[in-house]
């Protein structure tokens, strides 16, 4: 009997100890853009992009699970051009006064193979949350030989429509449709 509970009892604790458990991951400000694209008048395509973010990711790659919080400073804005900058984080667009930041939680990863395709969650902006599901086009983990410490990160995107977050300045001239593109390289904690 004592041998059959020490059997029992070795292989919980492997179990136990084959479990994973979720790393931290302090996302990299230089090495994170979150930018937007949009129609302008059926010509170009503006884009811009927030140069203050912050935020953390819990990553699990055998339990193939995760939670992302990011947080973007609206006013630090820049599409190249100050003046139409100030614009933007004006009250006919983004509000910024009333609505500094906009954020990003994300708690469904999805996988291929090993590799996170895409993460699911909630986009909160101007005061307004909906679900969005950030699809990745690149995703990679490796030792930075700088810091010392492994690095998780890739390139993801989203398509919202802006009226969703009440903004509807220009609309239909200026479509609805924003493309959303997150760079994103984490370090692990």
């Amino acid at each position: 009997m004592t041998h059959k509970l020490t059997f029992a009892a070795l292989a919980l604790a492997a179990a136990t100890a084959a479990q994973a458990e979720p790393t931290t991951y302090q996302i990299d400000p230089s090495h994170t853009f979150v930018t937007f694209e949009v129609v302008h008048y059926g010509t170009s395509t503006v884009r811009g992009r927030f140069d203050k973010k912050e935020g953390t990711v819990q990553f699990d790659r055998a339990a193939k699970t995760g939670k992302v919080e990011l947080t973007i400073d609206i006013a630090s804005i820049s599409t190249g051009v100050e003046a139409f900058n100030g614009q933007l984080v004006g009250e006919r667009w983004f509000k910024a006064t009333e609505f500094p930041s906009a954020t990003f939680t994300g708690d469904k990863f999805g996988f291929t193979g090993d590799k996170v395709s895409e993460v699911a969650g909630t986009l909160t902006f101007m005061g307004k949350s909906n679900p969005v599901v950030l699809e990745a086009s690149n995703f990679n983990c490796y030792l930075n030989p700088l810091v010392k410490r492994e690095v998780c990160g890739g390139d993801f995107s989203v398509t919202i429509q802006r009226s969703q977050y009440g903004m509807t300045q220009g609309l239909p001239n200026i479509p609805d449709t924003v493309r959303l593109v997150v760079q994103v390289e984490a370090v692990k904690q």
